[in-house]
């Protein structure tokens, strides 16, 4: 290596140290917090704060939570889902994140982890106290009941996991009484047999940036798939496309339901160049849409695929009621020919999966049949 190149290397170096800033003491005891509601279904039971640091970045704080804390339902009623509320700085971009698991089942009693691995910012001159908090942000319980302040709406997130839980594994029950255990067995080969990630391609919701004359792009209508038992129709829709990128997306939809609707759910399928469709994620809509009434879903932003898209075709994948109800797609639904192709096995019907590769077919069986 020649000195000029060595030197370059050196100040590469010492810059990018530069720009990184040092390490920050740190006392876990001070400053890590888990504050949890006296009266509320969660107690903590121990909190490990592993490898967390916290480093300059210029005039901000730069903090890597990397924690193992175990929790005991304390409530009288089984848990299916948890939420916690991450925060290093309220208003600071980066500051707040949140920790939602679900598919729980943890019944009154009983103790289990969660484990929280994230990078906060914080600026420099904060004050005193924790550098994070971590808060709960809600519990749903088997009866489906919240509990939380449902600050980051953990409790739609977690209804609609749950439920679409528990319509796959009624789904898989169905199976079991009408096929036997090797039509069941068939039916978890096939969700092991499908591959997880090279199904789905990748969206981002990105600032909408004005056309150039260089690629102004072109206006593609939407495709839509119905589902009879959905609550909303999607009637017309449009994008200006060019290339990776759908800007400034709209979408005409109405009730058919009889009960007020407050938020919308789209699912996304994308046909790349060769005419192959990936699942590519999806795009929430907080509404307010009487009953039977029409509205327009309109975003000013622009939707950022991971690789040239020549279609795009939109469906309902949740919907929720002013009460709070939530709605999910039937299973039938989603066994759609297109979407059958396009879309990964469920989380739910992983985990069943799973559960027939480590310990077979018999505990599937009985795990479905408790259900009855």
């Amino acid at each position: 290596m020649s000195p000029r190149n060595s030197l370059l290397l050196v100040l590469g170096m010492a810059s990018a140290l530069l720009a990184q800033g040092p390490d920050l003491p740190i006392d876990p005891a001070n400053s890590f917090k888990v504050n949890l509601p006296g009266d509320g279904p969660l107690a903590l039971v121990s909190a490990d704060w592993g490898r967390s640091s916290a480093t300059a970045r210029g005039g901000a704080m730069l903090v890597d939570l990397h924690s193992t804390l175990v929790f005991k339902n304390s409530s009288p009623r089984p848990i299916r889902g948890v939420s916690l509320l991450v925060l290093a700085q309220e208003v600071t971009p980066g500051g707040k994140a949140s920790v939602t698991v679900p598919s729980l089942d943890i019944q009154s009693g009983e103790s289990f982890p969660i484990r929280v691995d994230l990078r906060l910012m914080r600026p420099l001159n904060a004050g005193s106290g924790a550098l994070v908090q971590v808060g709960l942000d809600g519990v749903l319980f088997e009866d489906l009941t919240f509990y939380g302040p449902n600050r980051l709406n953990a409790r739609r997130e977690m209804l609609a996991w749950e439920l679409s839980a528990r319509r796959d594994r009624k789904a898989m029950l169905s199976t079991l009484l009408q096929a036997g255990p090797e039509g069941l067995r068939r039916q978890l080969l096939s969700v092991l047999a499908r591959p997880a990630d090279n199904l789905v391609m990748g969206m981002q919701v990105a600032r909408a940036l004005p056309p150039t004359n260089i690629d102004p792009g072109r206006v593609v209508e939407f495709a839509f798939l119905q589902f009879p038992d959905s609550p909303v129709e999607l009637l017309s829709g449009e994008a200006r496309m060019t290339g990776t990128e759908a800007r400034a997306p709209r979408i005409e939809i109405q009730s058919k339901s009889k009960r007020p609707i407050r938020f919308v759910e789209l699912g996304w399928l994308a046909r790349d160049e060769q005419g192959r469709e990936f699942m590519a994620g999806t795009l929430p809509a907080d509404l307010s849409l009487p009953p039977g009434a029409h509205s327009t879903i309109r975003r000013e932003n622009t939707l950022r695929f991971a690789k040239p898209v020549n279609g795009l075709t939109a469906y309902p994948s949740a919907v929720e009621y002013a009460d709070g109800e939530l709605w999910v797609p039937a299973y039938s639904s989603l066994k759609d020919p297109r979407l059958a192709a396009a879309l990964p096995a469920s989380g739910e019907e992983r985990r069943l999966a799973q559960l027939y590769r480590r310990k077979g077919l018999e505990a599937v069986v009985q795990e479905l049949r408790a259900l009855r």
